[in-house]
């Protein structure tokens, strides 16, 4: 990576981090954000405000733990470092303390096929993971294990994890996890919902699947009346 393209890469790091607190998925110093590069991974320090992080401030590690930079790494950045070592699929790992994923988390409630856009995540569900204290290794494990097969879960009485091959696709993650949390609180106000079945779900996580490649969808009946226009590119 060039120095050109690292100074970019942090710049945009502290630009997505300053969003997850302006969009209100995240609050004061909690949550963390990494990015990988070719000798490891960038990450966000710890215990420094978002609004008034500049990119010299991100500090960059190694997979064996190693830091280089102005500050400590964030708490947490062992969940980070082990997920990017498992995940080869993702490069970014985003992690916030959002109200209504937090609240779930701390029910310990998974939030099930309620609604289509639970697929986003992955699969048929977003799992949460077990309890352990912020920043050690066994949380770290834990996270992995609700990860497996997902893009997003949420932590045993602390927050969200949400991932993605860019910084724009984890933010977005994170802020969908985050209102499909709060919609899930307020359907189980007035009881328990239908769940999709899991070959519906089978479909749906298919359809969004091409149509992250920019491909629309195709099932019967879906696309009849789109069709580019005659004389226009397709």
């Amino acid at each position: 990576m060039t120095e050109l393209t690292n100074l970019a890469a942090r710049k945009e790091m502290v630009a997505i981090a300053r969003r997850m607190n302006a969009s209100g998925i995240n609050q004061g110093t909690a949550g963390n954000l990494s990015l990988r590069v070719p000798e490891g991974f960038l990450i966000t320090p710890t215990s420094l405000p978002y609004d008034r992080t500049e990119a010299e401030d991100i500090v960059e590690m190694a997979f064996d733990g190693t830091y280089v930079g102005k500050h400590r790494p964030s708490s947490e950045w062992r969940f980070h470092r082990d997920i990017l070592k498992a995940r080869q699929d993702i490069n970014v790992v985003l992690h916030c303390h959002s109200i209504y994923a937090t609240t779930l988390a701390c029910q310990y409630k998974t939030i099930p096929a309620f609604h289509y856009m639970v697929g986003v995540a992955g699969g048929t569900t977003i799992r949460v993971a077990k309890y352990a204290t912020f920043g050690t290794q066994q949380l770290s494990d834990n996270a992995i294990e609700a990860l497996d097969g997902r893009l997003a879960c949420l932590l045993g009485q602390h927050g969200q994890i949400s991932l993605g091959k860019t910084l724009e696709s984890a933010f977005a993650l994170g802020v969908e996890v985050e209102t499909l949390s709060r919609l899930y609180t307020q359907v189980l106000t007035l009881g328990e919902p239908t769940i999709l079945s899991d070959e519906e779900m089978a479909r749906v996580i298919e359809q969004m699947r091409k149509m992250s490649y920019g491909q629309a969808p195709d099932a019967e009946g879906i696309n009849d009346l789109a069709r580019p226009r005659a004389g226009t590119a397709a």
